[in-house]
């Protein structure tokens, strides 16, 4: 029975027909009980003579095709014709309402047809369209991998021109790592961003869940701005493990973050970390806070305050 409905259903959207057969005796059972839907009428009103074969031959076009359906209208209006179920004779008022049974008919057949091959070409589009996204997930794919590639190979090549430099080294090699880190992270959600607290968990993790908070409603970051955050929060974090909150045993960090309107407000606080010493000239890091969110209308302020570091960071949500 289920299989059964499930080609009704196909062939009402137009995707597969009914065997010729299947449909000559669907079609021939619509219009017994058309007939004697009509006949139970005539009881009533012996004059209707035409209108219980409308539905025959909208469901006979629905499921069987054109042809059927002018077979259905065709012969409907001969039974209409021949058949009485009363002493009434067939005059030329009834020929009227059969040529107006058949104008009708033609306009459902029309209609239903329209609209079968509306919905069979929406289904043609649907099968391309799933067969262009997944060509499209494997280019990606393919491009992720490559530029992975390519990210190894400069990592590789870097540490072995740097390889009796260590303290540069150590610098760029955390930083290619991030970025590696962070690609990934927007590769697993096809490559369009990812989620703010997903992105400071993987480059807070390493230090410890126990050693900070993260409080703000989920936010979902384009991929531009997500890279950009990684970077400075990257530098935060690389601080924090040097300097900060992350250097001392009892040191905590808290990041909280709001949206109004399109603009993303972000507060970083750190707390019960070592005393802050004297700051020297403005290096990389300092340098990237003030420069990373310039692209989204944004700026980056730090402050070093005897509680810690406490850095905000304002910018703008692009749309896409």
């Amino acid at each position: 029975m289920a299989k059964l409905i499930d080609q009704f259903r196909l062939a009402w959207q137009g995707s597969t027909q009914l065997s010729p057969l299947f449909s000559i005796g669907f079609a021939a059972s619509c219009l017994a009980l058309s007939t004697m839907v009509r006949w139970c009428l005539a009881m009533i009103r012996p004059d209707v003579f035409f209108t219980p074969y409308f539905p025959a031959v909208f469901f006979a076009t629905a499921f069987g095709g054109l042809r059927i359906g002018v077979v259905t209208a065709l012969a409907g209006g001969a039974l209409g014709v021949t058949v009485n179920f009363s002493d009434t004779t067939v005059d030329s008022a009834r020929f009227a309402l059969l040529l107006i049974f058949w104008v009708v008919c033609g306009l459902t057949i029309w209609g239903v047809e329209h609209y079968r091959s509306i919905v069979a070409q929406q289904h043609q589009i649907a099968k391309r369209l799933i067969r262009e996204e997944e060509y499209r997930k494997l280019v990606i794919d393919e491009l992720q991998h490559r530029l992975k590639n390519k990210l190894s190979t400069i990592h590789a090549v870097l540490h072995q021109v740097l390889h009796d430099q260590p303290k540069i080294w150590a610098s760029i090699d955390l930083r290619i790592r991030a970025l590696s880190a962070t690609d990934d992270l927007i590769a697993r959600v096809d490559g369009s961003g990812c989620d703010i607290k997903d992105l400071l968990l993987s480059e807070l993790g390493p230090y410890g869940h126990v050693r900070f908070s993260l409080n703000g409603d989920p936010l979902f970051l384009p991929a531009k701005l997500a890279v950009s955050l990684a970077l400075i929060f990257h530098e935060l974090a690389t601080n924090a493990g040097k300097y900060g909150a992350f250097s001392s045993a009892r040191g905590l960090l808290q990041v909280s973050w709001s949206v109004s309107d399109d603009r993303l407000s972000i507060a970083w606080d750190e707390t019960e970390g070592p005393a802050m010493g004297p700051i020297g000239k403005p290096g990389f890091g300092t340098k990237l806070l003030n420069s990373a969110l310039r692209p989204f209308d944004g700026k980056a302020e730090i402050a070093y305050l005897k509680s810690g570091v406490h850095c905000t960071m304002q910018c703008r949500i692009p749309r896409s």
